[in-house]
């Protein structure tokens, strides 16, 4: 008999970030108890040997479970730097002077070494400079192709290879890296369900990686630059999902300006029918401390309400000391909101068109029906997963069983909201659909005798794009002793 892993009774999803706190298989699958839903492997810190047990682990938890898992893999991107100083600092004073340049030599309180060509050619007057995170601050007063002449707004203490933000200008630079282009092929040599690329500022920035991947991942864009903002719709259209990166928003634009762009990317995403993932610091007190500020489980929540697909740990699960107890406090609070009777209104507070097309006609009415004839759960046959996705963005308020002969869609359907993704065998009549829907809710525990069900599903099947099929069925209590074995 097919293993069964009872579906989760939240929705929205949790992503958790593996690194040295949870790198072990009896970590990930603690994690994986305590709620994680599909696990992050950034490719910015370690080799890519260092990788390769974490996705074996995963994998293993698949099969010990019988449950598709998730892997995402997050390039790290182009990162941004100044060079070195003599005695490995330097002290800018507000109003001084300070230049950026070309040559190595090591840099004082007057000058530091910019090793970025594509900065001095994109850059423009007036055009702020934001260093180590955003704690230092300098304006632009005149550049050459050799140096950048600016004056410090906000000074303090600049130390060696700090990170160096531009958010005023769009940079000539491409997203993926030499290491990008090296991490990616790596992590599609290893079955990687999603890769999530950093750096983005315009859609033609995801046509390489796109390219590179050729349909063997999902292609995740991190909306990290204010340019990306600019051109959100665009970029969204090019992808198969979003990040809400706000650590990095965070730092190029002013923090009281990131909680309505989350709204506005997260309702881009959702009218478009992507999936979107909200991220960065959601209880980032936890990395030390065994539980959040009240403020943090305030933030976690307003992304549930919001109708993100997936909120995601970073170092809370990676490298702090309580990995555990952030992966179980984020799913209580993505239950605790869930239970609340106002959530499946807010939920739907985005205006959703469906496009005037079959499958989105369809998936829109099943949503209706669920409601107006007290259904328990959608079924959904699917080979891409594209119908998922369209029944996905309507918010039902049932669970979306999705079932698929292809391992690889079950796989990448598990940052979808409320999809129980399960890998099986397809069907080839109308009547097996009806039956083996009613076999697997019953197995997975999605329904019981009395019940009903909407299903949808292709005709003919097993063609990807078909979907034109919507019907709804009642279990009766003499199928409880017949489901069996798979057949």
């Amino acid at each position: 008999m097919t293993k069964v892993t009872a579906p989760r009774t939240r929705k929205v999803r949790v992503l958790a970030t593996l690194g040295p706190a949870s790198s072990s298989p009896e970590m990930i699958e603690k994690l994986f108890a305590a709620g994680a839903d599909a696990f992050r492997i950034n490719m910015s810190h370690g080799d890519q040997e260092s990788k390769i047990p974490l996705i074996e682990a995963i994998r293993g938890l698949e099969k010990k479970l019988g449950r598709p898992s998730t892997i995402l893999a997050d390039l790290q991107g182009p990162k941004l730097r100044v060079g070195k100083f003599d005695g490995g600092k330097a002290q800018l004073e507000k109003g001084a002077r300070f230049v950026l340049d070309r040559d190595p030599t090591p840099g004082d309180a007057t000058r530091v070494e910019l090793p970025h060509r594509e900065i001095f050619e994109a850059i423009e007057n007036d055009a702020r400079l934001l260093l180590d995170d955003g704690k230092l601050v300098l304006r632009v007063v005149e550049h050459d192709e050799d140096q950048i002449v600016t004056e410090v707004e906000v000074g303090g203490t600049l130390s060696n290879s700090k990170g160096l933000n531009v958010p005023d200008v769009v940079l000539p630079m491409a997203a993926l890296t030499e290491k990008d282009r090296s991490d990616l092929a790596f992590a599609l040599d290893q079955g990687v369900d999603w890769v999530a690329l950093s750096f983005v500022q315009r859609p033609e920035d995801l046509a390489e990686a796109r390219k590179l991947i050729e349909g063997r991942a999902s292609l995740l864009a991190k909306i990290e630059k204010p340019s990306a903002v600019a051109r959100l719709s665009e970029i969204v259209e090019m992808c198969d999902g979003v990040m809400v990166a706000r650590g990095d928003l965070g730092v190029e634009l002013p923090p009281q300006s990131v909680p309505p762009l989350q709204k506005r990317i997260v309702e881009t995403a959702r009218r478009l029918g992507r999936p979107v993932i909200v991220a960065t610091q959601m209880l980032e007190s936890m990395i030390q401390a065994p539980t959040p500020t009240r403020a943090e489980v305030s933030d976690v929540a307003t992304a549930v309400y919001d109708g993100a697909d997936a909120i995601m740990l970073s170092a809370e699960s990676a490298a702090g000391d309580w990995p555990v107890e952030s992966v179980k406090m984020m799913d209580s609070i993505a239950e605790a909101v869930e239970r609340d009777p106002a959530h499946g209104e807010r939920v739907h507070f985005t205006v959703l068109h469906p496009d005037p097309t079959t499958a989105d006609a369809l998936a829109e009415a099943a949503k209706s029906i669920t409601t107006t004839v007290t259904a328990t759960a959608i079924i959904c046959f699917t080979m891409s997963g594209s119908t998922a996705r369209r029944i996905a963005r309507e918010r039902p308020s049932v669970p979306i069983m999705v079932l698929t002969p292809k391992k690889e869609t079950a796989r990448r359907l598990g940052l979808l909201w409320g999809v129980h993704a399960v890998h099986t065998k397809d069907v080839g009549s109308f009547e097996e659909m009806v039956a083996k829907s009613k076999r697997m809710a019953l197995r997975h525990k999605i329904a019981g005798a009395g019940d009903r069900l909407i299903l949808c599903a292709g005709v003919p099947f097993g063609t990807p794009g078909s979907t034109n099929v919507l019907h709804v069925v009642r279990l009766i209590g003499d199928e409880l002793k017949n489901y069996g074995e798979e057949r």
